[in-house]
Formats: C-alpha cells, structure tokens, sequence
C-alpha cells in the first residue's frame, strides 16, 4: 500500500458536501488552473472522494492483477458521476404496455378501439404524484394529454382512442406533485387535531408563488388567495382552522393548483411508443382461396377468366366470405415448366405453376393474357366490391427464367461458376422452374451492388395498389431479408396504411413472431397442425397471452395448395366441418383454399403412408369442379360465418378461455369482448363446443365460468343457441351436453349475463 499520500489540493463540489482529492499527487501542477470551489472534471485525472481515499486500492502500485483472487472493484466515483445522480429522474417508470420489444415496434390495434395504456409509476418516500398520458397521430406534431389514474399497487392507466387508421404515438409523464402532498398531509394533521396553523401559512405562501409564477397569472387562483384570507381571519376568531383547511383540501383548490402545477422532478419518457390501427378487416375476415384459371372450366384444357371468376362471385358471397384471395395472376414462363403432380415433363397443354412468374408477355406487373386485361381486372374489383368482398393479391418474389429481369438486370440473380442461372433449392428439394432473386448481390462485403431490386418491388406493390388492391398475401416471406420487409412494408404503409400484409410463413416460432413485429398485419400459424384438446388449448393459450397478443394476428388456415392436412385425409365429411368450427371460432381470421367445401382430401402416395400434398394438384393443373356435388358443406361453412359476423366476441382471437370439459374428444371455451378489447364493458361472452372426434358422437359434463363473470355457481342465466336461435334458461355451472358428428359437431350459445339472476335470492 502507498504510504503517507495526503491531498495537496480540495476540491469542494458546491453544494455536495464532498471534498473531492486527486487519486495521484502527480496531478497536483493541474489544480491551479482552476480556481477553489469550483468542480473540476478532468478526463486525465480521477478524483476520488477523500472518504474513499482508505483503501488506496486504485493506486497503480497495489491495483489487482489479472488472474488473481481478489475480489473485483468499481472504479470510484468521481465528480462526473455525482453530478449525473443529482440530475438523475427521481421518479421511476416501468412496464409499459402495450409495448412491443419495449417500444421498438408497434402494437396492433383496429380503427375505432381504445387502447388502455399502463405502467408502473413511483418514487421515493410517501409523497404523491401524478402521471399523465401523451398520445397524438403520427403525422401531427401536437400532443394531446390524458391524466393516468392510480390502480393500486404503483400500477397506473389511461386511455385514448383510436380516430384514424395509421401510426400513432404514445408516452408517459410523471411528477411529484407538491400540491397534492402538501394537501394530503394538511388533511391528515386536521383530521388527528394537531395544530395546522403553520402548515396553512405555508400552505398559502406557496400558492402565492404559483400565482406569480403562472403566466399569465391565473384569476382563479387570486380569488382562491381572497377567501383564504378570509376564512384565516374568520378561524382566527374560532381558533379552528376549519374553514381554510376546507378550502385548502378542496376540489375547487385542487383544479387550480393543478392547472398551474410546475411539475417537480418531471420525469418524460423518451420512448414514443408506437400503435397501428388497422381496418376491421385486418383483425376479422373469412378468406376463401381460389385459382381464378380453373374457374367455369369444362374441361381440364379449358382456361377460365376473370368474368368466369365474377360468374362465381354470389356462391362464395353466400357462403360469407369477406375476401377473395388469388394466387399469381401473371404470366407463367415455359422454361423448365412443371407438368401434373408437380413432374419435371409438362405436356404441350399443361399450364404450369403460377409461381413460376414471368415470360416473353410480362412479369409481376403483368397479368396472364388467358385470364383477361387490366380493364377485365378492374370489372372484376367492381363486381367484387358490390359483392361485399375485396381482392388480396399473391405477392411471390420469385421468378421464371423467362421473367424479363433476367435479361435486363442479370446482376439481381445468382449465376455458378459454369455460368449456369442457379435455381431456387431446398435441399435435397429443387425448383427447376424458379429462380430466387439475390437480396445483396455482390461480394458480401462491400454490400449489395442492386438497391435498384428493393426499389422494384417496392414498385410491383404500389403498382397493383395503384390499380386498387389493398391486401397482400406474401409467399415465403421468411426466406428473404427481414430488413426487406420492414423497409418495404414501412414503405408502403407510409403512403397507404390501409393495406393489408399477410404472412405465408410456416417457419420457426420465433421467426414468424420477428415478421408480425416489422409489419405484417396478419400471420399464417401453425393451426393446420393442431387438432388435439390439448394441442389446441395450448397453442391458443400462447397466442392470447403476452407478449404475442399485442403485435401477432393469427390466421388460421384449414388447408391450402400446397397442404392437404392428414387429418382431413382421414376425417371425412364431418372432419371439415370441425375443422371449419375450430378455425372460424377460435379466431377472428380463417380461410380456406377451394376445393375444402366439396370435401376434397385425395392425397399423394408416398410408400405405404401419404404426403400432405393434393393428388393432381390445383398448382399444376387446370380442376374441374361441380360445387353442388353431393356431401358438400357448403351451408355449414355459411352457418359458420354467419354466426361470426353477427357475434362480436368471435372477431378475434383475443378474449378465448377454456374451460373443464371432463372429455378429452369435447373441447370447451368461452369468448369474451371485455377480454378482447381494452375498456369494454363483459357485454358479449360467447360458449363454445365442439366434437374433434369426426367419428363418434361424444357426450362431456362442461363447466361454466360463472364466478369469472361474478355470479355464484348456482346462479340461473340466459343463454340463446346461436344455431338453432332458440332461448332458455341454464341453472348452475355444471351442464351437460351431447355432440353428434354426423349432425352437427359444434354448439354456439350467447350467454346473456345483463339478465342472469341469483335463484337463492329470489
């Protein structure tokens, strides 16, 4: 240890209390620059409180060695850092919601909601505080202010609406408010008889300072000094302090004071906290998938088009779908082009997968001559709109080697060392037909050589938005940059925040989680493949639950082209219906691909076992339908949608509960309004039931969650059978009840609670 090393030279911090030396008298030649009692912050020298000058640990002879045992020490603290303690927040605020990665992107809401904002706020000692939320548009520059209220617990809330579609922008404040205390603790005093005549002096000479303070000095508060006067000369004679104590603690006082409140320790957070209201129909919509060439067809040589599609318009109107989803509508290229079943040989009529996008006709801003023109396209949109549907366009970014980019910009694509155009793989997989596009052409060093590739397709997306369409179905979005997305979707819903982005990405969990996080507006999920009790329940219970509720909109998908679910292979007739139920009332987005109606299930053989692939695929082929065949279920999925639009409950995935259903074939739930959406009132619950066994009528003792809704278990309620529209009165939380497949495999009941009534007390 250094011996005898004393200051040469203090250091007073004004104000601290401190006295701050020089770790090393070598320093001491500096000191006289400055002048005494002025703190001096010196990048060179670290000055060290004297207190801590004890353990001279620090000094360069006896600091600890590398590999050795000694316990590890801070640095002490020096001037710098007292002086950023002192200027510190006082206050504290926390746990934010909604709140997506802690504000790094925004939380998903509709036009229309309120959204309810919490945090935990406090601060040290007993004093009060108070807290405000600030929210605005976006696109307008002032804020407007809403006091939190206190929820118990340092937990606090607010709200605000949400007026129009788009980004909008939150943030907390909180202060102590001096007022507030000083009142509170004048009350407390009063109440227990203890002399306050100091405490309304005080009391007083501080609201004479905020009256000076205000600008302009506020005429309330100089009326409210008056009757102080007053009522203190009137006590004076009663020696009670009552009257001033009463206008002191009172609400005409505490309007006043607060409108002037200079706010101590003002704590703003600097994050601005993002919400995107979307239209209704991001968060509810039934999609029905069809490929619009094998619409009217009679044959499978017969190419439909776009007025076939609008002759088909009134069937899927009826069976209340809202969207009409389209795969690629471009022109398809020859090279390489699959034949049926997904064969590397195509015969001279087979017309090739969609996907292959791009030839000698077009590209992505083509459409296929066989389908119609952009004057057919826009007929088209009209009949669908008077329909009370929209159009949502397949966005692939993928490409023919036909495509005219690969004669006009080769630099976007990835060519091997023989100088062959490398095709799209997953291996051992390979897509003869397809070719991938590279993000970041180039060496991988100096960076990407064709940012021209990002702003074309950017330009494919507002191009088709130009010519109306507001929703995109993207294929694969997973096998391209995220930094893409984010870019291009920030980019488009910029200048359009109506458009719709849906994710086709059945990809890892936490990649899928990262794409609704940068904007896409609705997801594809991992529901095709859940169809157990117990899969369900907890796969619903994930997406209800923090922090996938804020951002991920899942979309449940019963099938599609490219995935013919086991299940549905095995199941039967009854089998789709379940599956159509479990879709349509689990969440508040579901679709199906054509063909799920007619119950088609016909599988590709693989050795003993199947594939989850259609046998003579719609992909690779033109199909021939006739949509009134008998065993359709055509008005059970109308049943399904009906009840969904006219019950507010089922329009989301939000608000879902299961509850005990003592049969593992009967899964069992309830949705609530109050649960889906931020300060609404329980005015909507829903009960739901439905057989997962397509082969055998089950029959199960369910629960009610009577005392989630605060009634006793023996309460009678109202329900009313969503199906059948009759009305009766349930009694008690154990019911029973039966589910025949070959019937009907689900029951729907809206439960009334405005009218349940408590039998025991009359």
């Amino acid at each position: 240890m250094l011996k005898n090393l004393e200051p040469r030279n203090k250091i007073i911090t004004p104000g601290s209390g401190l006295d701050f030396v020089d770790a090393h008298p070598a320093l001491a030649n500096e000191r006289n620059a400055h002048a005494l009692g002025s703190p001096i912050f010196d990048a060179h020298a670290l000055r060290v409180p004297t207190g801590l000058m004890a353990d001279s640990r620090w000094a360069r002879e006896d600091r600890p060695q590398p590999g050795t045992d000694a316990p590890i020490l801070s640095r002490p603290q020096t001037a710098r850092a007292l002086k950023a303690a002192l200027a510190a927040p006082r206050l504290a605020i926390e746990k934010v919601s909604p709140a997506v990665d802690e504000g790094r992107f925004a939380a998903k809401r509709i036009v229309g909601d309120t959204v309810r904002v919490e945090a935990d706020v406090f601060m040290d000692g007993h004093d009060r505080i108070a807290a405000t939320l600030l929210w605005r548009a976006a696109d307008v520059a002032q804020w407007n202010e809403v006091p939190m209220r206190a929820l118990g617990n340092d937990r606090w809330a607010a709200s605000f609406p949400l007026e129009r579609i788009g980004r909008h922008l939150f943030t907390l404040e909180a202060w102590r408010d001096t007022w507030s205390t000083l009142s509170d603790e004048l009350s407390k005093k009063f109440a227990a008889r203890q002399d306050v005549s100091l405490d309304i002096r005080e009391a007083q000479a501080f609201i004479e300072q905020t009256a000076e303070q205000a600008e302009p000095r506020p005429a309330e508060l100089d009326e409210l000094l008056q009757e102080l006067a007053a009522a203190i000369q009137a006590d004076a004679k009663n020696s009670d302090h009552a009257d001033a104590v009463v206008l002191l603690v009172g609400e005409r006082m505490a309007t006043a004071m607060a409108a002037c409140d200079r706010r101590a320790f003002v704590l703003r957070l600097d994050t601005k906290f993002p919400v995107d209201a979307d239209r209704p129909i991001a968060n509810f919509a039934s999609w029905y998938e069809l490929f619009p060439r094998s619409q009217g067809a009679r044959s499978e040589d017969h190419h439909g088009t776009f007025d076939d599609v609008i002759t088909r318009l009134p069937a899927i109107r009826d069976m209340g779908f809202d969207v009409l989803y389209f795969p690629p509508i471009h022109p398809i290229g020859k090279t390489n082009r699959k034949g049926r079943n997904n064969s590397l040989i195509a015969a001279p009529n087979d017309p090739g997968s969609p996907y292959a996008i791009g030839s000698e006709e077009g590209g992505h801003d083509a459409i296929h001559p066989q389908l119609g023109n952009f004057d057919d396209f826009a007929r088209l949109l009209k009949a669908v709109a008077e329909h009370g549907m929209e159009i949502a366009l397949d966005f692939a970014v993928q490409c023919s080697p036909d495509h005219p980019w690969l004669r006009e910009h080769p630099e976007w694509f990835q060519w091997r060392a023989d100088g062959s155009l490398r095709h799209a793989e997953n291996p051992p997989k390979k897509y003869e037909d397809i070719v991938n596009v590279d993000f970041y052409a180039g060496d991988g060093v100096s960076g990407p050589v064709a940012p021209a590739l990002w702003l074309a397709l950017r330009d494919i997306v507002l191009f088709w938005i130009g010519h109306g369409v507001r929703i995109f179905r993207v294929d694969n979005p997973h096998t391209k940059p995220l930094s893409f997305w984010q870019w291009l979707i920030a980019e488009v819903r910029g200048r359009h925040p109506n458009v719709i982005f849906l994710a086709e990405a059945f990809t890892r969990p936490k990649v899928m989680a990262r794409l609704a996080k940068i904007g896409y507006t609705q997801s594809y999920t991992y529901f095709t493949w859940r169809d157990t009790k117990a899969d369900l329940t907890q796969y619903l219970e994930e997406l209800n639950a923090q922090p996938l509720r804020e951002f991920f909109r899942p979309h449940f998908f019963v099938n599609t082209p490219d995935i013919n679910p086991h299940f549905l292979q095995r199941a039967g007739r009854a089998g789709f219906v379940i599956r159509a139920a479990l879709a349509g009332f689990m969440s508040g987005l579901w679709g199906m691909y054509s063909g799920f109606e007619l119950c088609e299930s016909a599988a590709v053989q693989d050795g003993e076992h199947t594939k989850e692939e259609y046998l003579d695929s719609e992909k690779y082929q033109i199909k021939v339908r006739s949509w009134l065949q008998p065993g359709n279920i055509v008005s059970e999925i109308a049943l399904i949608n009906r009840i969904r639009r006219a019950t507010p409950a089922l329009h989301s995935h939000l608000g879902l509960k299961f509850h005990r259903a003592d049969n593992d074939q009967i899964i069992f739930f309830s949705k609530t309004l109050s649960e889906a959406h931020d300060d609404c009132l329980l005015d909507d619950i829903v009960l739901v039931a439905i057989n997962l066994d397509p082969f055998n009528t089950q029959e199960s003792t369910v629960e009610v969650p009577l005392h989630a809704w605060g009634l006793p278990d023996d309460s009678e309620f109202a329900i009313e059978d969503l199906v059948s529209g009759s009305r009766w009165v349930w009694r008690g939380k154990q019911q029973s009840l039966r589910l025949d497949p070959a019937a009907l495999p689900f029951l729907v009941w809206r439960v009334s609670v405005g009218n349940s009534r408590n039998p025991s007390n009359g």
